[in-house]
């Protein structure tokens, strides 16, 4: 993934037209089939991996190029690039000239993203012959795959380009394709949304033919880490590669960039998912979450009524037991909170100012929402409508929001900033009160509260959010919705068998009616809520909990070659098992390897405030992936770098000059 390009194929590298398979840019399909055949065979392919998120390498073999034993003589490496190029490389160790007939089979639908992902493609169109290649026009929209060498026979209704390659002896033969995609003047207008999936086109002019170099660079460090345990840093790389395949700028505002939800569902802008992904990268400097919440502030409701101040979202599945769960909500009480801990991390105070009024227009929403005339129950937050369900999570998000947000606004508005705490200090009492469900093992909190008040006692991975308090100044975690023994109690559960399965954190408890190791919200492991479960149970200090869950994750992400899905199945871990992919889940996704990140670095626990010109390093104690060292992190627009032993001691390396380090 190079977005707004990429390219989707199995490990073969080949291009067969079937399922997903194709180069894609701007939401659509360029070229859905590219097969490679050498004297009428396919290469037998012997490795196909990613070198990066936006580069694939396969490396195959040619046989009956007339080897006298069982040693093949000709391979073959194909080289692809997520932006519609692919260079494709014979190479032979024979000692005499070898001839090979080469022939690549083209075709596409150029079918919209979102209509593929749901199984829906369009037929395959006819091309014609176009410069050293094939043209296919659809609907204001031309598709054209270029070769270097020049082929030497094009058949056109068959969509074949062909050579023949002379290779001498220990020599080798290179072909270049490139794909790329045309729009007549006015063809864009018939660009649209299907699924949800398709990638926003640029809004004016010709599609540009980018290159690699022309991808949007990382909004944040060259980060690093080195640990004991080095599948930690291959974790961290890759998910960082993963994330700047991602990133695409916001059309209205091409210096703002933000990371998209993810491959195939969600690749256009998510507000819920670049919020997550901004907050869990703030430790690598504060630019992605500013580009995120411009382009956010853009799109907030700012005409008066009920819906002032709220960021739109889409609707999200949220299993049996409830109705949908709206994600503009969660954005909506998200944006303060990341805006606050950014200015935490360093955010400068002229970025800050120019966001502020769109993180007040979202407090301005959470007041009203909350009040008996806009349909308030008792003064939690409703969700998705006015009417309920109240959810356990959205209180924590809400709660977050008041307190952080009071600090955002305590210079500028100190009485609205009492107004926020006093309300927060309310919703504790009530949420301690209403929420808790007492039983004889202790007690837990309920997923929601119906319309009429009554507590749905289902126990899942969103409690885990109550454990994520957020910064306040100095550096300290804000209270949480729970009192100290709730804490322990829920703490406990989350680290119970019925929830760690051993990968990860289950969606639902697996001793709950309507468990589903695969369900999205009944079963499934989701890394970003088992990374929020992780950090918040280490500042909480129950760090052998937090640690089961990252050794965990950790250990998933090695059987999914570092590039973890959003979810993969809850199944509980056995000897030489592995965890079971989910089929429906976004692969790379913005919140896994932001997720992965996020606990990764908690392992340091960073807590700075660099208005105060402090920061703080309070790592596990536990250590449980060994010693560590993290360089190319970013505290006061600074670098900074912090060491962590085997027996959980910190030392910061690397600080802005003037910063006051505390333990």
């Amino acid at each position: 993934m190079a977005l707004p390009a990429l390219a989707v194929s199995p490990a073969s590298g080949q291009l067969t037209g079937r399922g997903m398979d194709g180069f894609y840019r701007d939401g659509r399909r360029v070229l859905s089939r590219c097969e490679l055949r050498v004297a009428g065979d396919e290469p037998l392919v012997v490795q196909g991996r990613l070198t990066d998120a936006g580069r694939a390498r396969f490396i195959g073999t040619i046989r009956g190029a007339g080897e006298r034993g069982p040693d093949p003589e000709i391979r073959v490496e194909r080289l692809r690039s997520a932006d519609g190029t692919e260079q494709i490389t014979f190479r032979s160790s024979a000692a005499r000239p070898v001839r090979l007939a080469v022939e690549i089979r083209l075709g596409t639908d150029l079918a919209e993203l979102g209509a593929i992902a749901i199984g829906l493609p369009g037929p395959e169109l006819r091309a014609i012959v176009h410069g050293g290649g094939l043209r296919w026009s659809g609907t204001g929209v031309h598709a054209v795959a270029v070769a270097t060498p020049s082929p030497e026979d094009v058949l056109a209704s068959a969509g074949l380009l062909r050579w023949a390659l002379e290779l001498p002896p220990g020599g080798h033969r290179s072909i270049e394709l490139r794909t790329s995609l045309e729009y007549e003047p006015g063809g864009r207008g018939h660009h649209r949304r299907a699924a949800g999936a398709c990638i926003p086109a640029p809004r004016t002019g010709p599609v540009s033919r980018r290159t690699r170099s022309d991808r949007p660079p990382r909004p944040w460090t060259a980060a690093r880490l080195e640990c004991d345990d080095r599948r930690a840093d291959s974790l961290m790389a890759s998910s960082l590669d993963d994330l700047h395949g991602l990133v695409m700028r916001d059309p209205a505002a091409a210096t703002d960039r933000y990371v998209t939800g993810g491959f195939p569902w969600r690749c256009g802008l998510a507000p819920v998912e670049a919020l997550w992904a901004a907050r869990m990268l703030l430790p690598l400097g504060t630019k992605l979450a500013a580009g995120t919440m411009r382009a956010l502030a853009r799109s907030q409701q700012a005409a008066p009524g009920a819906d002032f101040g709220r960021i739109p979202g889409a609707l999200r599945d949220a299993g049996p037991h409830s109705p949908p769960s709206c994600t503009g909500i969660e954005a909506t009480l998200l944006f303060p909170a990341v805006l606050a801990e950014a200015c935490r991390w360093g955010l400068p105070p002229q970025e800050a100012e120019r966001l502020l009024p769109a993180a007040e227009r979202c407090l301005t929403w959470l007041r009203r929402i909350t009040d008996p005339p806009g349909g308030g129950r008792s003064g939690y937050v409703p969700d998705p409508v006015p009417g309920g369900p109240y959810r356990c999570e959205t209180q924590a998000h809400a709660h977050r929001a008041a307190l952080l947000g009071a600090d955002l606004l305590e210079a500028s508005r100190p009485s609205d900033a009492a107004a926020l705490r006093d309300w927060a200090a309310d919703l504790r009492t009530r949420f301690r009160r209403d929420f808790w469900l007492e039983d004889p093992a202790g007690g837990r909190p309920a997923a929601l509260l119906t319309a009429d008040g009554r507590p749905v006692p289902h126990f899942g991975s969103t409690t885990a959010h109550l454990l994520d308090t957020g910064l306040l100044g100095g550096g300290t975690p804000a209270p949480g919705l729970l009192d100290a023994a709730q804490t322990d109690q829920l703490a406990g559960l989350l680290a119970g068998p019925a929830m760690d399965s051993g990968w990860g954190l289950r969606g639902l408890s697996a001793k709950e009616s309507g468990y589903n190791p695969f369900g999205h919200r009944t079963g499934a492991v989701r890394v970003h809520e088992t990374a929020v479960a992780a950090a918040g149970l280490a500042t909480a200090g129950h760090e052998p909990a937090a640690g089961s869950l990252i050794k965990g994750v950790l250990d998933a992400a090695e059987s999914f070659g570092y590039r973890l899905p959003e979810m993969y199945a809850g199944e509980q871990r056995t000897a030489g098992g592995a965890p079971v992919p989910h089929p429906a889940a976004c692969r790379p996704a913005a919140v896994a390897a932001g997720g992965a990140v996020h606990i990764l670095v908690a392992l340091a626990g960073l807590r700075p405030d660099v208005p105060a010109g402090t920061v703080s390093v309070r790592p596990l104690g536990t250590a449980p992936l060994g010693a560590m060292q993290l360089t190319g992190l970013c505290v006061a627009e600074q670098p900074f770098g912090v060491r962590i032993s085997r027996l959980g001691m910190g030392m910061v390396e690397t600080a802005a000059e003037g910063l006051q380090l505390g333990s």
